[in-house]
């Protein structure tokens, strides 16, 4: 198996001394009586794309909305860009926003904007171009996604599931972000659609250089972006790697969803597009 995943998994491995855009520290998330994560560690190195798995329950998007500041963890810390993200100033936040784009699972567009307007919203909010500018800018990222100019005007509810997770994309894209969040990207597509999807996160990191965190249970996707996977598991990362080298791990939900039958499907499809 591992000499079959070498052949399969080629998306460019971080250098052994890149540099740790993320780093979480002694993480600990808590609801209530209910703890989620407990000493939590996890590094995040530039220009990878680490994958976030696990089972339901271990937190997976709520990592993910604590890296966003959309939720505050226990005990811990989360520093991004050198900053530590919960105790920065109004300053910094905005310097880290404007240096992050963010794909929800389900688009999460503004359903009374246009596609156009979706995408120029967050230059309009950091008011980083005159509106002048705004325009062309606006269709060069919906240009980067795939998206004819004669959809601008369009309206979210008009738009099919694929159309909308492209205009997410061109949103998350919209201020040149060196650092792009993925939660689910390609939940709701068919295959063919999801496909296409794959490839076009594949080039764009390729092209803008990007640093990605993404949460997905969709193991195609999964083979097919990741650089390293970080599973998580009683309450922190129970393993942390390539594929490769994750599926060697003997915890039980590592061994279940990677050499299970739906993991063996998902390896053999991969291998025989190679």
């Amino acid at each position: 198996m591992s000499t079959t995943l070498n052949t399969l998994v080629n998306t460019p491995q971080p250098a052994p001394h890149a540099e740790a855009i993320i780093q979480v520290k002694h993480l600990r998330t808590q609801f209530g009586r209910t703890v989620i994560h407990n000493h939590l560690e996890l590094d995040i190195y530039r220009g990878e794309i680490l994958s976030i798995v696990g089972g339901s329950g271990t937190g997976k998007t709520v990592l993910l909305r604590q890296m966003l500041r959309l939720e505050a963890p226990k005990q811990g810390t989360i520093t991004i860009f050198g900053v530590d993200i919960h105790h920065a100033t109004s300053e910094q936040v905005a310097y880290f926003r404007s240096r992050s784009g963010m794909l929800f699972q389900h688009g999460a567009l503004y359903s009374a904007l246009s596609v156009f307007d979706n995408v120029a919203q967050p230059m309009r909010e950091l008011r980083i171009l005159p509106e002048a500018l705004i325009k062309d800018a606006v269709y060069l990222k919906l240009d980067m996604a795939g998206i004819a100019p004669e959809h601008a005007q369009k309206m979210p509810s008009s738009l099919s599931g694929g159309m909308v997770k492209r205009v997410a994309l061109a949103r998350a894209l919209a201020l040149e972000p060196e650092l792009l969040f993925l939660d689910e990207p390609t939940a709701g597509l068919d295959p063919d659609s999801s496909e296409t999807f794959v490839s076009l996160i594949q080039s764009l990191h390729k092209e803008l250089g990007l640093t990605v965190v993404m949460v997905t249970h969709d193991l195609d996707t999964l083979f097919a972006l990741s650089s390293r996977i970080a599973v998580l598991a009683d309450k922190h990362v129970v393993a942390l790697g390539t594929t490769d080298e994750v599926i060697l791990h003997p915890h039980p939900f590592i061994q279940e969803f990677f050499l299970g039958a739906r993991g063996k499907r998902a390896l053999t499809a991969l291998q025989n597009t190679e």
